[in-house]
C-alpha cells in the first residue's frame, strides 16, 4: 500500500518477517502438538487478506470496526490503519493477555493504538457485554467459536455491515466448523454471504437489514 506511512510499514514488516519464520516451523509441527503449540505461532490472516480488510473499511467508510481474536495484533494493525482514516476504533477482543500486550506494544510503535479499544477475556463473554452496534467484524479465532460469536454480535450489526470470516478453506482441520459457519450464515434471510479464495479463505457476509427493521 503506497499511502501507508512509515511507522506502520515497518511495524508490518517485522510481523511479515517473523511470519516466513515461523511457517516453516508450522509445517514440521506434528498433528498430535498443535493444540498445545498453537499460541506459539502468530497465525496470521496474511497480506492480501490485510488489504483487503483494509480496502473495505475505507470504501464503506466503516466506524466501528470489531475484532474477535486479537492474536498478536497483525490484523489489528491493518484494522486500525484503515480506522484512523475513516475516523473510527476497532474493538478487539483477545484471551491471553501476553499476546494482547505484544499487539498493544506493536500497536504503539506503529502509532495506531489510539484507534483500538483492547478487550481481555474470553470472546463469548466480551461478546455479551458489547454495548455498542458494529459496520465492519473481522472473525478469527479458534472456528468451533464461529457459529456461537455470530449468534452474539449478529443482532449488533448496523445496516450495511460486513462480516470477515478467515480460515474457510485452509487449514484442512478447519473444514468441518468452516462449513458449519456458512451454512448457518446463509441462513438468515437478511444476509448476503460469498466465499473468497483470498488467503486461507474468507466466507464475506453483508447485512442488509434495513433501518425501519432495525428499529423495531
Amino acid at each position: 500500500m503506497a499511502s501507508m506511512d512509515q511507522a506502520v510499514r515497518q511495524v508490518l514488516d517485522e510481523y511479515e518477517a517473523r511470519s516466513v519464520v515461523e511457517e516453516k516451523k508450522w509445517q514440521e509441527l506434528e498433528p498430535k502438538n498443535f493444540v498445545t503449540a498453537r499460541d506459539q505461532f502468530l497465525l496470521a490472516v496474511g497480506p492480501a487478506t490485510g488489504q483487503l480488510m483494509n480496502l473495505i473499511i475505507k470504501e464503506t467508510e466503516s466506524k466501528t470496526i470489531l475484532e474477535i481474536g486479537t492474536s498478536y495484533g497483525y490484523s489489528t494493525l491493518w484494522l486500525a490503519e484503515a480506522a484512523r482514516e475513516t475516523g473510527g476504533r476497532v474493538i478487539t477482543l483477545e484471551l491471553h493477555a501476553s499476546k494482547q500486550e505484544y499487539a498493544r506494544e506493536r500497536l504503539s510503535r506503529a502509532g495506531l493504538a489510539t484507534f483500538v479499544d483492547f478487550r481481555l477475556g474470553e470472546a463469548t463473554e466480551s461478546l455479551a457485554q458489547l454495548d455498542t452496534n458494529v459496520d465492519f467484524v473481522l472473525l478469527d479465532l479458534w472456528k468451533d467459536l464461529y457459529v456461537p460469536c455470530f449468534n452474539l454480535f449478529y443482532p449488533r450489526l448496523n445496516p450495511g455491515a460486513i462480516v470477515v470470516a478467515d480460515n474457510m478453506l485452509y487449514p484442512d482441520s478447519t473444514r468441518i466448523h468452516a462449513s458449519a459457519y456458512r451454512k448457518h450464515v446463509r441462513s438468515h434471510a437478511d444476509i448476503q454471504s460469498i466465499l473468497l479464495p483470498v488467503g486461507s479463505g474468507l466466507e464475506v457476509t453483508r447485512c442488509t437489514r434495513g433501518v425501519a427493521e432495525v428499529e423495531i
